[in-house]
């Protein structure tokens, strides 16, 4: 009896048969490279002596086509990302121009740090530049997108992932730190933001220059959030003094019109709305999307937001919920994850 396919085997022999019936480029083989936290997934393939990177973004998730505009912008500014030699958007595919292995996070080391620290930083506001696209304008990060962003955490995290009961003063609480949030990041000067400029959507490519990938949701927001993605990144973890000096050397270079004192709240307060909203997005990546390396990120994150709430009076009931509430129950809940497995 023939063995009936996965939705993915499926797709994946699909994605085979358009690039060889439907493209100028031969494939044999289509092997997987990575996934994402989204639902793209990325294969690598050989056609006349050169490799690609053939790409699988279902359309009922992921909109090829965004990525392919925001893609001709950064091109035209100056920021290195891949070529798009082909695509179908009808299906969600399409190929692109193959960065190699050299990830950002897999060469960082404390001999090279402060070499490429400064190099990605110099990449974001050339991305700041960036707008619109042929498409049109760049959605905004309004005051909605916020909201919406934020309650991945009461969501996922609190809710279905660490089932914890809140009592009507944390629920408060909650909504008053949303708000303040909120408004800390909407009272920021606006540019283009990449929004997850990280350490896994950088690569190193020849002559050390900076490879940039992942950018289809780009939007428009707070000058410093693509900072905090690169300096507070979930997957990293560099002492804080020496990222504050990186910022500050940031800043003193591209911002000094701001005083420091205002940039840097800038940047923690953004880092409380990204830490808040990715420590919702990992639990909600291993309960509905069966991504359960993320959880083990989620401590990481949560200890971002503790020392990025601490800082500020008006964050102390909500740094003290995560850090005497919320971070216990995910390490116990962890530690009960790893006797099961």
């Amino acid at each position: 009896m023939k063995k009936q396919l996965s939705s993915k085997q499926l797709r994946q022999q699909q994605l085979r048969t358009w690039i060889n019936q439907s493209t100028d480029y031969d494939c044999d083989v289509l092997e997987i490279v990575a996934g994402d936290a989204g639902f793209r997934r990325y294969f690598r393939f050989a056609s006349n002596n050169q490799t690609f990177i053939a790409v699988d973004a279902p359309i009922e998730f992921e909109d090829a086509s965004k990525f392919i505009a925001v893609a001709q912008s950064y091109r035209e500014k100056g920021v290195k990302v891949p070529q798009v030699y082909a695509y179908d958007f009808a299906q969600g595919f399409y190929i692109q121009q193959d960065f190699g292995n050299h990830m950002f996070s897999d060469v960082l080391s404390v001999d090279c740090c402060d070499q490429l620290y400064p190099k990605a930083l110099a990449n974001i506001p050339i991305i700041q530049s960036c707008v619109l696209t042929q498409s049109g304008p760049l959605p905004d990060f309004d005051a909605e997108f916020i909201d919406r962003e934020l309650s991945i955490f009461p969501e996922w995290l609190l809710d279905k992932y660490l089932q914890l009961s809140l009592t009507p003063s944390e629920k408060s609480m909650l909504s008053q730190a949303f708000e303040s949030i909120k408004n800390a990041c909407l009272s920021q000067p606006k540019a283009g933001m990449h929004r997850d400029y990280h350490s896994r959507n950088l690569m190193l490519l020849e002559n050390d220059e900076i490879g940039v990938i992942d950018f289809q949701d780009a939007v428009v927001g707070p000058i410093t959030y693509d900072a905090v993605s690169l300096l507070r990144d979930s997957y990293q973890d560099w002492p804080q003094p020496k990222v504050l000096q990186w910022l500050k050397n940031w800043h003193g270079e591209y911002y000094s019109q701001y005083s420091w004192a205002e940039f840097k709240k800038w940047f923690d307060c953004v880092g409380i709305q990204r830490h808040t909203k990715i420590a919702g997005i990992f639990a909600r990546l291993y309960l509905r999307d069966d991504k359960s390396s993320y959880l083990f990120d989620i401590p990481h994150t949560l200890n971002y937001l503790i020392a990025e709430t601490v800082q500020y009076p008006e964050y102390g009931d909500f740094s003290y919920f995560v850090q005497e509430r919320v971070l216990p129950s995910v390490l116990q809940k962890l530690q009960v994850s790893k006797h099961e497995t």
